[in-house]
């Protein structure tokens, strides 16, 4: 029944939802930012069809006069917040509100634009504003905003009401997909009781997993900037103003010290910056992840207030050959990791002491790289990118796609319109240097081969200057997907889920399977994710699953064929996992996957002292590093 409200509610494109450009709230003389992050009134619909809110329009006044509200911190998972198992393993609707005063010179002031906006919320989600039904969207990973201006003018003297109500439910046609199974035997299982199955390897935490923000624009605004980065041509940038038919735009670029770099007027032009400072690696360059800032303001009517947004931009460029991945035309090798937002309590919520922990981390590591598998990360993570210089692969939420029906003309569509919000959100940050358009999908299947070409067509119409891929766990001679890719990505697990404890086969599987892709595509190979599950603590020699030393021997054995390759055509090694991670409960699973080379609460296991040597020996051997990072002291 839920499923089908969801349906019914389903209103894109209405009440004032934003269609243009997707830049990340940033404050300016012309700009200001709330940020609404913090406790919010929390209440779950364990009604047997889960319509109860909808049926009794919990929407229309405070959540806490419709029954038992729960404080819940906004960003953070709902579901290991309490003791109730009920709630961690909740299926379904859950509503949120917060009620804020809105600054008085906002409101007054008819020359701003009010918008409110959803960093993600998964899965599907329905925002209304005093009452007022605001907007709506599909998918957990993913911003979303729209004009309030004119529901909060309506009642200026009042406070304004947010409620937001987020259903997790996964079906064939989501992103992930996953499916209901109705239990309705009742010698077995009490009346309506159902689960919701899924495909992927990671716990399907849900709830409003980033920052809720107000922000102000003046009614003629930058709505969207895109820029492409050259040796020759610095800068190319297109920029969309709204609320002028014909604005004249300026654009300024300032270096690091804040001195003008550059200038041009117009909506669309070309940036040449003398002696420019290239965006560079960590790991690569003594000055790795140089940002320039593009100034841009339209010129509007001298009545009205004049925008200014600010965009970090660093000039790169990205090749890729059948043998080799370049970034500023030198041979980029990726050395680094797969990653999860997880963590203990706050499930996928964003956490600054944890991302700047992980930055450390990945520092220490010798880690130029990850993969942000498998879904988007938060805009605030690839912000830090940027500035460091680690460089990301990003993939969509295209993971557990299993069930041929699920490679049908809705998930398709669906794809589609991720991709088109992925790369809208992400495409100006050099950090991104390739797409992944999913992660192990049944590519074998026959619809896969047509579901794929256009899946990829079309990312690569949206960006043509970054490469595309997916990661497979397909066999090569099999994979109907992998014809359309620019750079193979593979996930093996020899001696783990193929001849488990037998290390002594890892070379030669893998330097078959190496062989095999890329002598039927010619194209360059990243080792996606290899690995072992680690209890941490535990030990035994001679090696054996699930201890300390059979991590380090299976990541020894994988790396000696890696170096044998990188001399020819593999390009990059991504071990699998940065750190524990929180699954499904199964009998497979110990509290979760095991494969970090961290705890969850990112203490060193063996291996990462394994994989930290290795990355810095890989770093030194470029030779571009200047003295002082020649060793591992960070």
């Amino acid at each position: 029944k839920y499923l089908a409200l969801a349906a019914r509610w389903h209103i894109r494109g209405a009440w004032g939802a934003l269609s243009g450009g997707m830049l990340y709230p940033r404050e300016s003389p012309s700009r200001e930012v709330k940020d609404l992050s913090g406790l919010w009134s929390f209440r779950a619909d364990f009604s047997p069809g889960r319509n109860a809110g909808f049926e009794k329009s919990w929407f229309s006044g405070r959540l806490s006069e419709t029954g038992p509200v729960i404080d819940m911190p906004v960003p953070a998972s709902f579901n290991d917040i309490t003791q109730e198992a009920q709630l961690r393993d909740f299926i379904g609707w859950v509503w949120y509100d917060r009620e804020l005063w809105v600054p008085g010179r906002w409101l007054s002031d008819e020359g701003l634009r009010i918008v409110l906006r959803v960093g993600s919320a998964h899965y599907y989600s329905i925002v209304w504003v005093n009452g007022a039904k605001v907007m709506e969207h599909e998918g957990g990973h993913l911003p979303f905003e729209a004009d309030v201006g004119n529901v909060l003018r309506k009642n200026p003297s009042q406070p304004c009401r947010i409620t937001i109500a987020v259903n997790n439910t996964l079906t064939l046609q989501t992103l992930p997909p996953g499916s209901i199974q109705h239990m309705d035997d009742p010698t077995m299982y009490p009346p309506g009781y159902f689960v919701q199955n899924i495909n992927f390897d990671f716990f399907n935490y849900a709830g409003i997993h980033r920052p809720v923000l107000l922000y102000t624009t003046p009614n003629v605004y930058i709505d969207d900037i895109a820029v492409q980065t050259s040796f020759a041509d610095n800068i190319v940038y297109q920029v969309s103003v709204a609320g002028s038919s014909e604005p004249a735009v300026q654009v300024t670029l300032t270096d690091k010290d804040g001195r003008c770099a550059a200038t041009s007027g117009g909506s669309s032009g070309t940036l040449r910056v003398t002696d420019v400072n290239l965006w560079w690696p960590y790991l690569m360059h003594e000055n790795p992840g140089y940002l320039y800032s593009l100034e841009v303001r339209p010129q509007a009517a001298a009545s009205r207030p004049t925008d200014l947004y600010a965009l970090p931009v660093g000039v790169r460029t990205v090749r890729v050959t059948d043998t080799r991945f370049f970034i500023n035309n030198k041979p980029f090798y990726f050395h680094g990791v797969n990653k999860h937002e997880d963590y203990d309590i706050r499930g996928k919520g964003l956490d600054w002491p944890l991302v700047v922990k992980d930055f450390n981390l990945l520092k220490w590591l010798g880690a130029n790289s990850f993969r942000t598998s498998h879904y988007p990360y938060a805009e605030e993570i690839l912000q830090m990118c940027d500035r460091h210089g680690i460089v990301v692969i990003d993939e969509c939420p295209g993971v557990g796609i299993k069930d041929i029906r699920s490679f049908g003309n809705a998930s398709l569509a669906h794809h589609l319109v991720v991709m088109e919000e992925l790369v809208r959100r992400d495409k100006n940050h050099p950090s991104v240097v390739m797409w992944s358009v999913a992660n192990e999908p049944a590519s074998e299947m026959p619809p896969a081969g047509r579901y794929f070409k256009e899946l990829i067509s079309h990312t690569k119409a949206l960006d043509p200057h970054r490469p595309v891929t997916f990661v497979s766990n397909s066999n090569f001679n099999r994979d109907l997907g992998a014809p359309y890719v620019d750079v193979i990505c593979v996930n093996s697990y020899f001696s783990w889920y193929r001849d488990p404890g037998h290390v002594e086969v890892i070379p030669i599987q893998l330097k078959t399977q190496f062989e095999n892709w890329h002598g039927k595509y010619q194209r360059p190979i990243i080792q996606s994710e290899y690995g072992a599950d680690v209890v941490s603590g535990l030990h035994s020699d001679p090696p054996m699953m699930f201890t300390e030393e059979y991590q380090e021997v299976v990541l020894q054995n994988y790396h000696k064929v890696f170096d044998q390759k990188r001399k020819e055509y593999v390009v990059g090694e991504l071990i699998w996992n940065f750190a524990d991670f929180m699954t499904a409960q199964g009998t497979l699973r110990v509290v979760g996957n095991k494969k970090g080379i961290f705890t969850r609460q990112r203490q060193p296991k063996s291996g990462a002292f394994i994989l930290r040597d290795r990355y810095w020996r890989l770093a030194n051997e470029t030779g571009r590093l200047p003295p002082w990072t020649r060793y591992p002291c960070h």
